[in-house]
């Protein structure tokens, strides 16, 4: 965390606010202190950010949504993961709501990573409650049991064969 201190003149403002709304939209603000100094035509606000760079936020914080799976999971499990979202494109499209009321990327991945076989394990997955089970469960297992017979060799993690 860091922290930058700004006086904002109560008269003639207009290059100060500038300079301030410039700063606070290229880093992440993480608080401001602010106190009016009454001093006559000198008066003004001084302000005191806190804030965060962005080269000091994590990777997984500078591209919040943005997980390339392709590169997260192995080649096998990518392909799997593939043809789980062509099925979750196509149920949605057949039920008229977004992907994501089906599953999240994020789910899907877990899928293919957990080895999911069981609507049980398909619940233990962070999100997916009852009512996707009972809806699209099957329909996710049964791609994910057709994968498994067709790549047989995806039983093993990342990096396995």
């Amino acid at each position: 965390m860091r922290i930058k201190c700004f006086s904002i003149p109560a008269f003639d403002s207009d290059a100060a606010e500038g300079e301030l709304n410039r700063f606070l939209a290229a880093h992440r603000i993480l608080g401001i202190d602010r106190q009016f100094v009454q001093d006559g035509i000198n008066s003004s606000w001084c302000l005191c950010v806190s804030y965060q760079e962005m080269a000091d936020r994590p990777a997984s914080v500078k591209q919040r949504g943005k997980v390339d799976y392709k590169e997260l999971l192995s080649e096998r499990d990518f392909t799997v993961y593939s043809r789980l979202r062509d099925l979750r494109k196509r149920l949605a499209a057949q039920q008229g709501v977004p992907v994501y009321a089906l599953f999240t990327n994020e789910q899907m991945a877990a899928m293919v990573q957990r080895r999911v076989s069981t609507l049980t394990q398909l619940q233990e997955i962070d999100g997916v409650g009852n009512g996707r089970v009972d809806k699209y469960g099957q329909s996710f297992l049964d791609l994910l049991a057709q994968a498994q017979d067709e790549l047989p060799e995806l039983t093993g993690g990342k990096g396995e064969a």
